[in-house]
């Protein structure tokens, strides 16, 4: 070694006490290491099960964790104080053995990080997290005692850490995948809470064109339809509001709102009832739900006309769409109830064209997400069967994706209005 400018100088008695020391040093390290693993694996059944077993360590690992800032503050002080002997140590075991020329910063360095990192931090760790219950009962005596012997730098990094962290948490933002995994983990809470919470947490990601009434489904008025027409309509579809448009729906020119006609209900077709028309309101497909909720209350309103960036009409959305993505469907005593599917069988259904794929894989109980390699930008399921055949849809038409067949069973004119589906319970991939 005397070519990389490193003699050695011979072992002795006092050598072998300092190494004796660290390697002490270095156990207690894996131990304090591996018990922050340990004390912050345990799950909930886990503790459960502590509460009810009349263990002394059990009840002494309970307790420490009453206070989980109490207990990282000793280990964290702890840990460190330890490392910092061992640092020491090795550097004096290094100095007795060896003369450095050259090298020493380097060789002390990566012989003392070595062995810190893997046999202080790594493996305790690792092992700790196979079984962090055993290993919490075999550290939690030296936890305590160095919960007594580091207490007042451990209550000074609490109280500093604690009000700092207070001080960052007033401008920290919660992610929405945060968010997203807090309410998986509510599972004692009921199917209905669940949903709201859902519902709550995708709303600023929710866009207008993902609750809209599409085009196909609007029920308006022709701007040159007598007044009888007008009555007949609004009997027939029970809305209080009802776009009106000149000649097409991409010409929408105001709403007619049933309330004002109220006082002209008894008048005949003379009556010229497009001068109650108020102005509505226009929004775009891709616009967030939470933003068109906040226009709605600015100027009170209660629906408005979504539109692509050409200005086309794609459909209609209401204040009530907006809310039943939080608190689920809204119904009332005029409401009838739909369906939009019919089993014809155990494995066979007759669909609406117009059924949304995430209803379609609820109601079959296929996997979320299931057609995302197929289904492109489509939103129902005849949209889906477009994408995949990539032509024009005639009854009798057949396309199959994953273990599941999908037919046009009846048309409304160039449109699919039931689709058959067969599913393979052998293919298709069920929900777990």
């Amino acid at each position: 070694m005397e070519s990389l400018g490193i003699i050695y100088q011979g072992f002795s008695l006092e050598i072998g006490i300092m190494l004796g020391v660290g390697l002490v040093l270095l156990l207690i390290s894996a131990l304090v290491s591996g018990s922050e693993v340990a004390f912050f694996s345990l799950t909930p059944s886990d503790q459960q099960q502590m509460r009810s077993s009349g263990d002394k360590r059990d009840e002494a690992i309970l307790a420490l964790r009453s206070d989980v800032d109490a207990l990282l503050a000793t280990i964290l002080v702890a840990n460190n104080l330890v490392n910092i002997c061992i640092v020491i140590l090795t550097s004096n075991v290094m100095d007795s053995l060896f003369v450095f020329a050259r090298f020493e910063f380097l060789f002390k360095t990566v012989l003392v990080t070595f062995l810190l990192l893997l046999f202080g931090e790594i493996l305790p760790k690792v092992f700790s997290q196979q079984n962090p219950r055993a290993f919490a009962r075999m550290v939690v005596y030296p936890i305590k005692f160095f919960g007594f012997v580091t207490y007042p730098l451990a209550y000074v990094l609490v109280r500093t850490g604690g009000r700092l962290s207070r001080m960052a948490s007033r401008g920290a933002e919660i992610s929405m995948e945060e968010l997203a995994d807090a309410v998986d983990l509510t599972r004692t809470a009921s199917p209905q809470e669940h949903q709201m919470l859902s519902g709550i947490v995708n709303f600023v990601n929710t866009e207008v064109e993902e609750i809209m009434r599409p085009r196909v489904d609007l029920t308006a008025l022709d701007i040159k339809s007598s007044y009888e027409q007008v009555k007949r309509t609004i009997i027939e579809s029970g809305y209080s509001r009802i776009p009106v448009y000149d000649e097409d729906l991409d010409n929408i020119k105001g709403a007619l709102y049933v309330k004002d006609l109220l006082p002209h209900i008894a008048c005949g077709d003379e009556f010229g009832w497009q001068q109650l028309l108020r102005k509505i309101y226009f929004v775009p497909k891709h616009k967030k739900i939470d933003d068109l909720l906040r226009d709605f209350q600015e100027n009170k309103i209660h629906v408005a006309i979504v539109v692509d960036e050409y200005g086309a009409t794609q459909g209609l959305v209401s204040l009530e769409d907006i809310l039943e993505e939080v608190v689920g469907e809204i119904s009332d005593e005029s409401d009838e109830e739909e369906t939009f599917y019919e089993r014809l069988g155990e494995n066979t259904y007759l669909f609406d064209g117009k059924s949304h794929i995430v209803d379609f894989e609820r109601v079959v109980g296929c996997d979320e997400d299931i057609f995302a390699d197929v289904q492109g930008r489509a939103e129902t399921l005849a949209g889906l069967m477009l994408e995949i055949r990539r032509d024009l849809l005639r009854k009798g038409d057949t396309v199959e994706a994953h273990g599941i067949r999908f037919t046009v069973h009846a048309m409304d004119g160039h449109r699919v209005d039931k689709i058959k589906v067969e599913v393979n319970s052998n293919e298709a991939p069920q929900n777990r």
